[in-house]
């Protein structure tokens, strides 16, 4: 059975300015595990694009906070959850499509999810409309030799 390493807790307005805060608060987090670059890459970028989509699909650039929490377990395992209390997704697997965009119209790709779930080992999603969004991300960093 894995054990908790250790955990950090993060809350930010919802505005587009704290993307790369978010970013790299939980990749310096994660950095305690020695990662690859290409993992810390991985890392940021799954954070980035679960961030950006509480900001514009969940609150669609209005008010509101973001819930972000991180954990690591004794198998190098990182656990990132980004939760938000926003509009909520509709239709899940759906909205997990590639190039499936909640913001039609704009420049948006719709490959959020799927990048996600690319650099990640697990990820989950949980939504309820009118009350929020949660993206759990699980990634197993490499044994350093």
């Amino acid at each position: 059975m894995k054990r908790s390493q250790n955990k950090m807790s993060l809350t930010i307005p919802a505005r587009s300015i704290n993307e790369s805060f978010a970013r790299y608060a939980v990749s310096t987090f994660a950095a305690q595990l020695d990662p690859s670059l290409e993992e810390i890459a991985d890392i940021r970028t799954v954070v980035s694009e679960a961030v950006t989509n509480s900001i514009v699909h969940g609150y669609m650039e209005s008010e509101g906070k973001i819930y972000i929490s991180a954990e690591y377990y004794d198998d190098r395992s990182i656990k990132i959850t980004v939760k938000d209390k926003g509009k909520g997704i509709d239709d899940i697997k759906k909205a997990m499509e590639p190039f499936y965009t909640g913001a039609p119209g704009t420049d948006r790709g719709g490959m959020g999810f799927t990048i996600m779930s690319s650099f990640t080992d697990k990820l989950s999603v949980r939504s309820v409309p009118n009350k929020g969004t949660t993206v759990t991300m699980i990634k197993k960093l490499k044994i350093k030799l």
